[in-house]
Order: C-alpha cells, then sequence, then structure tokens
C-alpha cells in the first residue's frame, strides 16, 4: 500500500483568514478615525450633522475594540486553529464530514453575527459593558457559534492520529473553556420585556434590550473579572498557542524548553483569573479584593515572562535568522512586545502607581503595546507562515514584508511613548495641588496639554494601519504568485507536523 503524505483540508482556514484580514482593516481604520477626532474634536462632525450620531467618537470606539477583540483577533485565532490543529494532531478534516460540516457553519453562523453587532452597535443598542456590549440575542448567537467551534476542537482531538498533545492544543483547548466560563457568567442578564413597571403591569422594555443579573458593586467585580480575562484567553493564551507552533516551524528550531512551555500554562491558567480585581482600585469593592487584584497582578509576572523567555531562547544559537528573516522578526518583536505588556500592567496594577496610571491615557499605552505589537504581529507573522502552504504559492514579496515590518515598528513606538508621555504627565496634573490645597489645573489644562500626544498617536496608528493595507495586498498577490510545494518551503518540527 502506498504511503502517501496526508493531505490536509484548508478551506475553512482560509475562509477566516480572509475575516481576520478584512476586519482588521475595519478595526484599525476606525480606531484611527477615534485617535484624531480625540486631537481634533471637529472630525466628530465632519460628516455633517445628519451622520454626526453615528460617527462620534461614542458610537464608534465599541465598534472598534469589537471589531479588533471579536473580528481581527477571535478570526486570527479560529484560521490558525483550522490550519494547526490539523498538523500536530495528523489528521485531516476532510476525513470528517461532520468536522467540515462543523467548520462551514461555524464560519457563517460567525459572520451574521458580526453582522449583528455592526448593525447593533451602529444603531446604538447596547448593553454598556465594557467588552460585553452586546444584547442577550447577539450573545446567544455567539454562544451557539463557540460551542460549534468546541465540537469542531474536541471532534478533531477525538479522531486525532498524534497521540501526545503538542502544547499549543492545550492553549487552544484553554482558550476555548476559559472564554466559554467567563462570557457566560459575565452576561448573565434579564430582557426588559420580562419585567414589570411600576404599576404592576409586565411587558415593558424594548425586546432586545436587557438588564445585567448583577448590580452594583458585584456587576463591576463580575464584568472586570470577565474583562481582564478577556485579554487573558483572547489576547494571551491562543497568540502563545500559535507562536509556540509558528516560530520552531519558520526557524526549524525546536523549542527551548516543553517543561518551561506547560510550567507557564498552568501558571497562566491559575494567575490571571484572579488579577481582573487591579481595575477595580480606589473604589467601592472590598479592600483585600483589590489587595488580592494587586499581588496576583505582579506574580503574572512570572508565568508571562516564563512564556516569552522560552519563545526567545528558541533562537538560542540562530539569531542570524531574524535579521536574514521578516517573519521572525514580527513573532521575535512580538514576543519582546508581550514581555513589556506583561511587566508594564502589573507596575500599574501597584496601588501607589496605580493612583497616577487610573482612569489615564498610560492605560492606553499598555493596552496597545500588547495589542499592536503582541497580539497583531504575531497574527500577521502566522498568516505570513500559512500562506505558501494554503494558497501553494511562494509568498508574494519578502521586501514588502520587511518594509511593512518597520513601518509598524515605528507606528508602534509612536503610539505607546506618546500615550505613556502623555498619560503619566496627565495623572501627575490631576493630582497636583497649589499651596492653599486647591487643584493646580483645570480639566481642560489637562486636555490642551495632551493635543500634541493625541496628534502623535493618531499618526502612530496611522502607520500601523498602512502597514497592515501593506500585508493585506501581500496576501492577496501571493494568492496568484508563484506556485509552490510544500517540499520546496520550511519544514521543521513541532512533531513533525
Amino acid at each position: 500500500m502506498e504511503n502517501r503524505p496526508l493531505e490536509y483540508d484548508y478551506t475553512v482556514a482560509k475562509m477566516f483568514m480572509f475575516t481576520t484580514i478584512i476586519l482588521g482593516i475595519v478595526g484599525m481604520l476606525i480606531g484611527v478615525i477615534l485617535a484624531f477626532q480625540l486631537a481634533y474634536p471637529g472630525l466628530n462632525t465632519v460628516l455633517g450633522e445628519g451622520l454626526a450620531e453615528y460617527t462620534n467618537f461614542s458610537r464608534l470606539r465599541p465598534l472598534h475594540t469589537d471589531a479588533i477583540i471579536f473580528g481581527f483577533t477571535l478570526s486570527g485565532i479560529f484560521s490558525t486553529w483550522y490550519y494547526v490543529g490539523q498538523r500536530v494532531l495528523k489528521v485531516s478534516m476532510a476525513e470528517s464530514k461532520l468536522l467540515m460540516v462543523l467548520g462551514k457553519l461555524h464560519f457563517w453562523l460567525y459572520l451574521v453575527g458580526v453582522a449583528a453587532v455592526v448593525v447593533s452597535l451602529f444603531a446604538g443598542v447596547t448593553t454598556s459593558k465594557e467588552y460585553a456590549e452586546f444584547e442577550w440575542p447577539i450573545d446567544i448567537a455567539i454562544v451557539i457559534v463557540w460551542v460549534i467551534w468546541g465540537m469542531g476542537v474536541f471532534g478533531l482531538i477525538g479522531i486525532r492520529r498524534e497521540k501526545s498533545l503538542y502544547i499549543s492544543i492545550w492553549y487552544y483547548i484553554a482558550t476555548f473553556l476559559g472564554i466559554a466560563m467567563l462570557y457566560l457568567f459575565n452576561n448573565m442578564e434579564i430582557p426588559t420585556i420580562l419585567g414589570a413597571a411600576a404599576d404592576g403591569t409586565s411587558g415593558h422594555g424594548a425586546w432586545y434590550h436587557s438588564v445585567s443579573m448583577y448590580a452594583g458593586t458585584n456587576d463591576a467585580l463580575v464584568e472586570w473579572w470577565y474583562g481582564h480575562n478577556a485579554v487573558a484567553f483572547g489576547f494571551t493564551v491562543p497568540i502563545v498557542a500559535m507562536i509556540y507552533y509558528f516560530l520552531p516551524k519558520e526557524s526549524g528550531q525546536a523549542i527551548y524548553s516543553y517543561k518551561l512551555s506547560l510550567l507557564s500554562f498552568w501558571g497562566l491558567m491559575f494567575v490571571y483569573l484572579w488579577a481582573g480585581g487591579h481595575h477595580l482600585l480606589y473604589s467601592t469593592v472590598p479592600d483585600w479584593m483589590q489587595t488580592m487584584g494587586s499581588i496576583f497582578s505582579v506574580i503574572l509576572i512570572l508565568p508571562s515572562w516564563g512564556s516569552a523567555i522560552n519563545m526567545l531562547l528558541t533562537m538560542k544559537g540562530e539569531w542570524q535568522q531574524v535579521a536574514a528573516s521578516p517573519l521572525i522578526k514580527f513573532m521575535v518583536l512580538g514576543s519582546t512586545f508581550y514581555m513589556f505588556s506583561t511587566l508594564e500592567g502589573p507596575i500599574q496594577a501597584i496601588k501607589s502607581v496605580n493612583a497616577i496610571a487610573h482612569f489615564t491615557d498610560w492605560i492606553v499605552g499598555h493596552v496597545h503595546d500588547g495589542t499592536l505589537g503582541w497580539v497583531g504581529f504575531m497574527i500577521m507573522a502566522a498568516l505570513f507562515h500559512m500562506a505558501p502552504r494554503v494558497f501553494k504559492r511562494e509568498i508574494y514579496s519578502k521586501s514588502l514584508m520587511a518594509t511593512q515590518f518597520w513601518i509598524q515598528t515605528l507606528g508602534i513606538v509612536l503610539y505607546f511613548t506618546s500615550m505613556w508621555i502623555g498619560g503619566i504627565t496627565q495623572g501627575m496634573m490631576w493630582r497636583a495641588h497649589d499651596e492653599f490645597g486647591n487643584l493646580a489645573y483645570s480639566f481642560i489644562d489637562t486636555v490642551t496639554v495632551l493635543h500634541p500626544y493625541y496628534t502623535i498617536r493618531g499618526v502612530g496608528g496611522l502607520l500601523y494601519l498602512v502597514g497592515f493595507l501593506m500585508f493585506a495586498y501581500n496576501i492577496y498577490k501571493t494568492m496568484s504568485a508563484r506556485p509552490v510545494e510544500e517540499s520546496e518551503l520550511q519544514n521543521a518540527t513541532p512533531m513533525g507536523a
């Protein structure tokens, strides 16, 4: 019997590749518009009074965050799963009609959910909860989409040929289970149509509107338990899954320490879940819970840096590849930004530092050096690695890839340094007093001082968007580039995939 190599089916992976790119462009474009609206408020009404309701900052902001988190990032996670999962488990989705049906159903229902989110947020229909703005009908649809993905994940694992589960699979499983738990508990809500009015009548309120099952401080606690861990299981855990596969594959180097990867995994699983309280320092949340959030945030440095150091040490003895390969540059610098971000966050969670940082743009700088440098770079690197293998075409232009890298790196540096400097200035001005104990500056004084930093932030965001458009063009042209067989490409382990 002829022993031919397994033919993987990348149909669903390609579908999610396209949504990753399209939703990335949409989310980043809206982000750039928002950045310049803060610097130049007149842009809020630049399209005229009639459209101002739909194009002002407050209406676009949740669209930006949700397009990046649940559009660009989530699509990238799904796309890489449908690629990585098959290869490390040594099984093709084409071998199971049920898995193919689930994969395609997952994609199309996801698209319907995206459309519902865009329409509802543009219309101003929102629960007003950070990263959880969707009303209950969309929440139910999201749960269905998530369950279908989970069935596909565990279905593929169930028919695998490879007995050992490579560490990336552990992280994908944790992504599914973690977000499922977080989303269900945080989004427990009661449709207002089921409520009762003061006069005892029932059925008041729009059918699609709801109120949280929690109230006051409890609502805040659950919200930031969810909000912080949405970052954990959306921006950290699945991105670590990606780099543990794609960096060894692209470099030809075995991962530095499998034991360290497991230690970091369990550290992240335990510690991350308890750090959300640092979002509620100096609030009505019990003091012991605030302290616990701060302590676990500082401890979080250990498993976070364990993962990042493991990634960097994977390149030990092969650093010349960083200079030679733009793709490896993305992953190595992404790991470096991950280290910066996971050091900066715990520092901001220390109460004395948070007294200055809270509500300032320093927090915005922290969020974006992680999302732009770590999440964005890693997803783009993953798709660059996948493209020749799923399209069976050579990457259109490595020089364009290198140019993109430097443009986006400059954009990130401009972004986070302007927000660091502006944010710390902002916090210090808010706390400054004169010799009589009165506030030294009015709020508008801080706004005026921040204007140049907002402008620099807008320029940085624009550079990142330009780089992403170059990325999209490079992938598009790759689809019609010179045909290439996988045997001509780098074929390193992990797991011999």
